[in-house]
């Protein structure tokens, strides 16, 4: 490796000390407290009777907002997990040169996987019922004046080989295989990347590059089918052809702000030496892009609902947007997951300065939230939902708790690998 790069220290370990645990303890805890206020304010609320027909036309409980925040939650940083692997993935499969410093940070994220696949899991077991339409088993009986031929139609994708109506073995299935594939494939990539450390010659460079490809062929077809499962199977009755792509581009831009933010916070503490402006403008560039193509799944699948006028698909937008919850949400997503990251970000000098890649990137995290949300809430807790304390509690929770898990497994390895063939190009690059 040519003199230059070697005037880098490459054995470089991020080390977490308490003084940075301290401020992610806070949030923590004040996410608990916000969490436990709104949950004891919710119980003294008490349940109120709801029209016959919305979520089931039943008495609200308090506890159903608490199981559709924890899946909110579960699949948003699910998701943000499996796109850092499978970015990780991308420059092998590219063979990208100018990220080669800070992949190791983007398949930090999936640290947080084996995490998310039991929370998932277990959630679903104990709140399908309140979660999912489809799991009462009167929807697939003739005989049942509940009865819905719609669903009854759909029940072989959830309960083959069983009855439908019986125990969702296809469904479960599915989340497990997905889940445990991605675990798999992510500490897979995870050892061979540092394995790759003590290795001089270009091999394991090749090995990741192969078993990057895999992991990208399963995760296509992976994610679009988790979304249908997770999501788009809320709202039973209703499909969108798109669905897939829209619930993967959440993600993604959720994924890239993640990335982004860790870079430029291990910059500031004077980790990563080799990565410059260049990079963070690269970063920048992604997320900028990414943006934009969110918008336009988001525009295309509203536009394409709004002028054929369908009753069975208009009818998941006017349940949005006619609604006091949920109608407001719908401009705020737009806002601060388009408008505001687009303005903000168009200019060359926005895309390299730390600041506004901070403010923006919080922003989209915090606004692919709002996007996971909407998914979700008009589906399970009718006019029940919205946005109050149990809410923003349950998100501080879940987020410190993911950036605790995924800056502890950062701390165990190198940061940069010291033999990838192409640190040297990233040394050089420039744009």
């Amino acid at each position: 490796m040519a003199h230059d790069v070697q005037n880098y220290n490459l054995d470089q370990k991020f080390e977490f000390t308490p003084a940075l645990k301290k401020p992610i303890m806070t949030v923590l805890v004040i996410g608990a407290v916000l969490l436990g206020i709104g949950i004891v304010m919710a119980m003294m609320g008490g349940g109120h009777e709801e029209a016959a027909g919305e979520a089931g036309g039943h008495a609200f409980h308090w506890y159903e907002r608490v199981f559709a925040n924890l899946w909110i939650n579960n699949i948003y940083f699910a998701g943000i997990a499996i796109i850092g692997v499978f970015f990780f993935a991308i420059q092998y499969a590219a063979q990208a040169g100018w990220s080669a410093p800070i992949i190791r940070v983007m398949l930090s994220l999936g640290n947080w996987l084996p995490y998310a696949a039991i929370l998932t899991i277990v959630t679903f077991f104990v709140a399908n019922h309140d979660l999912f339409h489809w799991t009462h088993s009167y929807l697939f009986d003739k005989s049942s004046p509940e009865y819905d031929s719609i669903i009854d139609g759909k029940g072989a994708f959830f309960y083959w080989p069983m009855e439908k109506g019986t125990f969702p073995v296809f469904y479960i299935a599915r989340m497990v295989i997905f889940f445990g594939f991605w675990v798999f494939f992510f500490n897979k990539l995870k050892s061979m990347s540092y394995a790759e450390d003590g290795i001089t010659d270009n091999s394991q460079w090749f090995k990741i590059r192969s078993w990057s490809a895999f992991f990208i062929i399963f995760f296509a077809v992976s994610s679009s089918i988790a979304a249908w499962d997770w999501v788009m199977s809320i709202d039973t009755h209703w499909f969108s052809t798109l669905f897939g792509w829209y619930v993967f581009s959440s993600w993604f831009v959720a994924g890239l702000s993640a990335m982004t933010l860790l870079t430029i916070f291990l910059k500031g503490l004077g980790y990563l030496e080799m990565v410059n402006e260049n990079h963070v403008h690269d970063l920048g560039k992604f997320v900028f892009g990414f943006t934009i193509f969110w918008t336009y799944l988001w525009f295309s699948q509203f536009l394409l609902i709004y002028y054929a006028n369908i009753p069975e698909e208009s009818v998941y937008f006017l349940e949005r947007l006619s609604s006091d919850v949920y109608g407001p949400f719908i401009f705020v997503n737009i806002l601060v997951n388009f408008v505001l990251p687009f303005l903000v970000l168009m200019t060359r000098d926005s895309k390299r300065h730390g600041v506004f890649l901070k403010l923006v990137c919080s922003l989209i995290i915090a606004g692919h939230w709002v996007d996971f949300f909407l998914m979700v809430q008009p589906g399970t807790l009718g006019h029940n939902g919205g946005v109050g304390l149990i809410e923003v509690g349950m998100f501080l929770l879940y987020g410190s708790v993911v950036t605790l898990v995924v800056l502890s497994g950062l701390s165990k390895g190198n940061l940069i690998p010291k033999n990838h063939p192409m640190l040297e190009e990233s040394y050089h690059h420039h744009i």
